[in-house]
């Protein structure tokens, strides 16, 4: 990795009571990496989500965005600064539609109208929304396409980085799919780090992997390298490894 990075923790720990569920976690992120957060249940990997956006503050350790320290901000800020969050359970306003969902999270960009419907045209394209989709209430779309308009807001925001936290949770392979490629959108303009559990969807998106465990890092390597090392295999991939090649 060469320059600064554009996130970074330093021994992050985010305790609750006596339990540790982010131990001593120091990560860096280059600014354009899709970077992968993988790990069993428990490992810390949505806690760890949140304390990058201080949904959860941490107990101690530092988090640095573009070499700024967010210690002290509010989660509102840290969305300010460039950061956006995609939780498992999509945030959409369910009575709105599609379009107007969109709508709403590009008028943090401030632009004239003219371009703004421009943006949220283009936007419904790339999550290969139609005229009909983009009409419907959200709460009557499938849980992929809720996903995938969640996904839209986060390009129509147009973030510096994007967390996304299981986004494939849910789907058919063939939405996992699909949803690969709207990811690979977002990485033109935007840095992700993404945690998820889906191991075929990791190997087609992560240029990079972090294995987390017992809330501390366990490894950091690419994929090829994750499903070779055995200790990963011992406590998470296990068969799995296997199931990749064979859908691949």
């Amino acid at each position: 990795m060469s320059g600064r990075p554009i996130l970074a923790t330093r021994g992050l720990v985010k305790r609750f009571g006596g339990v540790a569920a982010v131990d001593g976690v120091d990560l860096d992120v280059a600014a354009g990496e899709i970077r992968c957060l993988i790990g069993p249940n428990g490992a810390g990997k949505s806690t760890l989500f949140k304390c990058l956006t201080h949904q959860h503050q941490p107990t101690s350790g530092h988090v640095l965005f573009e070499g700024r320290d967010l210690q002290g901000l509010a989660t509102h800020h840290i969305a300010r600064l460039g950061i956006a969050i995609k939780n498992q359970i999509p945030s959409v306003y369910a009575n709105l539609d599609a379009r107007e969902n969109i709508r709403i999270a590009a008028l943090r960009r401030r632009l004239a109208k003219r371009e703004l419907d421009r943006v949220v045209d283009l936007v419904l394209a790339e999550i290969g929304f139609d005229s009909r989709l983009a009409s419907q209430p959200a709460v009557t779309l499938s849980h992929a396409h809720r996903q995938w308009c969640e996904l839209g807001m986060l390009l129509a925001s147009d973030p510096r980085l994007a967390l996304l936290d299981e986004p494939t949770s849910g789907m058919t392979r063939e939405e996992m799919l699909r949803t690969v490629d709207i990811i690979k959108r977002l990485n033109t303009r935007a840095t992700v780090i993404v945690v998820e559990h889906d191991l075929e969807f990791i190997a087609r998106l992560a240029q990079r992997v972090t294995v987390l465990h017992r809330g501390k890092v366990l490894v950091e390597d690419t994929m090829d390298k994750i499903e070779a090392n055995e200790t990963v295999r011992d406590i998470y991939l296990g068969r799995k490894k296997e199931t990749i090649h064979a859908e691949r």
